[in-house]
């Protein structure tokens, strides 16, 4: 079925490919290949997902070796089970990796539904009108095939828990992970995922200075960037020029982080690496309904909620890895914060924008784009210079200009705070952000607890109290959430103050 033909009740409409095949992987000391075919209307079509390793991780090519591969190859397909009549997984997937990528996939596919399909973006025709609402158990529309044998044993690996690896960007959730976990003599094996497009140029000046000052900085490379515009192409009612519009958010994919997450574990798996730290703040562990259809606002793969899962199917596959999230119980702009205040030379890295650009050997940021302001207005309120990371004065006085009527993507009652800080400073012509009102809203400067979006052990029981103790020397405080209203506690007590706890949370 193709774009314009008559709307269904039902979501079949979307079924656009008939089958997409995914691998067997290859494997090679340094490198994983695997093909991805797209067979629709008559036609096929491929193009291959590489990882490649500076270093050899498949030495020999075991059987555990052949599992993970299989899973690094099948992630970046889990965003199309709603676009597809099948997906063939070929490879070595053990009963619970093809419960997890079941799970998965149905989670990807009810949050596009919902967040890209029906809250449709520039980037579509107007095809997408014709998309019914329709409230159903699952939206996994695709069968998932895995026709290979099961391997009979996945084992994991040796590990010193000493060690911790990071997902490593030149955002300032990575670079402020990093420092607290150097701080305090953890071992580091900061990871940078390298995308073959431009994506790489925001992370490139963090990861040159990393490379230089930093043992065990690794690099990955893969080409998921082209694979994911690949897929594209095969969906007709994105527009041939979507990558023009520069909004905050992809036209599709909304499981992004797994790509780069499971892309990782073979350094982890090579040097006995257990714990791999993330840099995911409060914010992303959002939950809401739109027209009686729960979902995640497209942040699922940054929230609390996989990382509980993660680690539960970790867990069940007899793996000794731990994901975990050093920034949970704190808003963007404290991140910002403590970042600035404590560690003011590794700030200066700090990079997010959607178009970076390289000037005299350094990678500038474009200055315009809605990250770029949420940086500029952010350091700017905490009385930061943003030229240290390449913005100039007229930048960063258009941005403070027009961030009363445009705003800027932060959670609710964290824009209204910027907005208190920068009016309280005189650098904000309206008191408001968007359509936010400035307003004080001190618990964004605090330590944040809730037993939902963060819980004290989610970090590791001997990180706990020292990563507490260097947060709270700026953090303004910890409160926790009681009946729906925050309530300031003593992190730092005896017994914690009564801060909630971790639930458990399965697939």
């Amino acid at each position: 079925m193709t774009p314009g033909e008559p709307q269904s009740e039902d979501l079949s409409l979307l079924k656009l490919i008939d089958r997409l095949e995914v691998g067997p992987p290859r494997i090679e000391p340094r490198r994983v290949v695997a093909s991805y075919t797209v067979h629709q209307n008559g036609r096929t079509d491929s193009c291959e997902l590489v990882y490649r390793f500076a270093e050899d991780v498949f030495v020999p090519p075991d059987a555990g070796a052949l599992n993970l591969a299989s899973l690094m190859a099948a992630q970046v397909a889990v965003n199309y089970g709603l676009f597809c009549d099948e997906i063939v997984f070929r490879g070595a997937f053990d009963p619970v990796d093809r419960e997890f990528l079941r799970a998965m996939a149905a989670m990807a596919a009810r949050d596009i539904y919902v967040r890209k399909l029906l809250r449709p973006k520039p980037f579509f025709t107007s095809w997408v009108e014709q998309i019914p609402v329709v409230r159903r158990e699952s939206y996994l529309l695709a069968r998932l095939r895995f026709p290979d044998a099961a391997p009979s044993g996945t084992p994991g690996w040796e590990v010193d828990e000493a060690r911790t690896a990071l997902l490593a960007s030149g955002g300032k959730d990575s670079l402020l992970s990093h420092q607290l976990l150097d701080e305090h003599g953890v071992e580091t094996h900061p990871i940078f995922i390298n995308e073959s497009g431009k994506h790489w140029f925001t992370a490139l000046n963090a990861y040159r200075h990393y490379a230089a000052e930093v043992a065990n900085t690794a690099r990955v490379w893969t080409s998921s960037d082209r694979v994911f515009s690949w897929m594209l192409g095969h969906l007709p009612f994105v527009k041939r020029r979507h990558a023009r519009y520069r909004l905050n958010g992809y036209p599709i994919r909304v499981w992004t982080v797994p790509v780069f997450l499971f892309g990782a574990l073979p350094l982890l798996r090579l040097r006995g690496v257990g714990r791999l730290a993330v840099g995911n703040e409060y914010d992303t562990t959002v939950r809401g309904l739109f027209d009686g259809i729960p979902h995640h606002f497209c942040l699922y793969d940054q929230s609390r909620d996989f990382d509980l899962c993660l680690n539960d199917y970790f867990r069940r596959k007899g793996w000794s890895v731990q994901v975990f999230s050093l920034l949970r119980p704190m808003s963007g702009l404290l991140i910002q914060k403590q970042l600035l205040l404590r560690y003011p030379r590794i700030q200066r890295l700090q990079m997010s924008c959607h178009r970076v650009h390289p000037d005299g050997g350094r990678m500038l940021p474009c200055g315009t784009c809605e990250k770029c302001v949420g940086v500029m207005a952010s350091l700017a309120a905490f009385g930061g210079d943003p030229a240290v990371c390449g913005y100039t004065p007229a930048q960063v006085e258009r941005c403070l200009r027009e961030l009363p009527r445009h705003g800027t993507w932060q959670e609710p009652a964290a824009l209204e705070h910027l907005g208190f800080l920068l009016h309280e400073k005189g650098l904000l012509p309206e008191a408001r952000v968007g359509s936010f009102a400035a307003a004080r809203r001190s618990e964004v400067m605090k330590l944040r607890f809730d037993g939902d979006a963060s819980a004290r052990d989610d970090v590791p029981a001997d990180l706990r109290r020292p990563l507490f103790t260097l947060l709270s020397e700026i953090a303004e405080g910890a409160v926790e959430l009681v009946d729906g209203a925050w309530r300031d506690f003593d992190l730092l007590g005896e017994d914690g103050g009564g801060c909630p706890d971790r639930d458990s949370r399965s697939i």
